[in-house]
């Protein structure tokens, strides 16, 4: 009995720390050369910076209930849960981070394509 009470405090353990895991980090699109850049490859880009951002929103749903469940782990009492509260926070974060720099990096492109092709 002792045994299986610690095996399973070890699978809950270990699944609560590591369940932000499961959350899959999207990979940022590479940012086409807007002064070289065709249109058709413009635009193409475009659908990959959306398909990111849409990938992306998932992802930060997905933290976002972590932090809520290791908020509810904290609140119960769990002192391991706030460090992983926080890593959670630090990736919730860095997610927002990326999304805004894909978006400017983007935004940069369309500029350099515009001025490049002002017609």
């Amino acid at each position: 009995m002792k045994t299986s009470l610690t095996s399973l405090l070890l699978v809950l353990a270990s699944t609560s720390a590591f369940s932000v895991l499961a959350c899959d980090v999207p990979v940022a699109p590479p940012t086409p050369d807007g002064s070289s850049a065709t249109l058709e490859e413009m635009i193409a880009a475009q659908g990959e910076v959306k398909a990111f951002q849409a990938a992306n929103a998932e992802y930060l749903e997905c933290v976002d209930d972590q932090m809520a469940s290791e908020k509810a782990a904290i609140d119960e009492g769990d002192d391991s849960a706030e460090e992983r509260y926080a890593l959670a926070a630090a990736d919730y974060n860095a997610a927002v981070s990326r999304e805004e720099q894909v978006a400017a990096d983007f935004n940069t492109a369309i500029r350099a394509y515009k001025a490049a092709n002002p017609d």
